[in-house]
């Protein structure tokens, strides 16, 4: 039972126009083929008192992408670029985040789900790339993962490099914001080929808990939501 947490936002289908609590199918698709059961988590304030009450319903949690990470939650002014947020969301995510890394439940962090990871640690962000870096390489067409694919080097023996199954792994991402202070007892174990932004984050001593700043959902040869099931799997028949 894989818990995947919800984003809200305003949407459209039918003669609806109204907030929904969403995630893009193919998350729950990765999930399913890869054999496990998709539970989808929105936002809810008892997660934030008391996270256990929801982990104690999945084997494995994922953190999926979507809108900006409140700066508030790691104490910082916001940068005019970000936009969308939702603080509901951040304050749930966080919550799970921390109490599932405390507990060693399986844990992958997607993109935003990473970001949060980082935050939940104490860690802050980058908040706006394209003035940090001077280019729109990471968010070269915003909307789409079209001609958004670049390699990443993961650490020889990482969790991350064991679960692509490779050191240098072809990606899609789409993202404006990234890691800047490393939270505690996190480790960077990937690097942006292009120019060294850190895009794998991990918990070394633990059984999986891994942020990736890419979108494996979005890319039907990667192995890291397989990896994931299969350690959740492993570890139900353990508990």
């Amino acid at each position: 039972m894989i818990g995947l947490c919800t984003a809200v936002e305003q949407a459209r289908w039918g003669t609806w126009d109204v907030p929904a609590a969403l995630l893009p199918l193919n998350y729950v698709q990765a999930v399913q083929r890869a054999g496990g059961i998709a539970l989808l988590l929105p936002p809810d304030p008892r997660g934030e008192t008391d996270p256990d009450e929801f982990l104690d319903l999945v084997d494995a949690l994922v953190l999926a992408g979507g809108s900006d990470v409140d700066p508030a939650s790691y104490g910082a002014t916001p940068h005019p670029t970000v936009v969308h947020v939702t603080p509901e969301r951040d304050a749930f995510e966080v919550a799970l985040a921390r109490r599932a890394l405390e507990r060693d439940l399986p844990f992958l962090g997607i993109c935003r789900g990473m970001q949060i990871m980082n935050v939940a640690r104490g860690g802050d962000l980058i908040q706006d790339l394209p003035e940090h870096l001077g280019n729109r390489e990471h968010l070269r067409t915003p909307g789409s993962f079209d001609g958004a694919d670049h390699d990443v080097r993961l650490l020889e023996g990482s969790l991350a490099a064991r679960a692509a199954g490779e050191e240098v792994h072809r990606t899609l991402s789409h993202h404006h914001q990234a890691i800047d202070r490393v939270g505690e007892g996190l480790a960077v174990t990937g690097w942006s080929t292009t120019d060294a932004l850190p895009e794998a984050i991990e918990v070394p001593e633990a059984r999986f808990a891994l942020g990736v700043q890419w979108h494996p959902e979005a890319d039907e040869t990667s192995r890291l939501i397989g990896a994931l099931v299969a350690e959740a799997a492993a570890t139900r028949v353990v508990d």
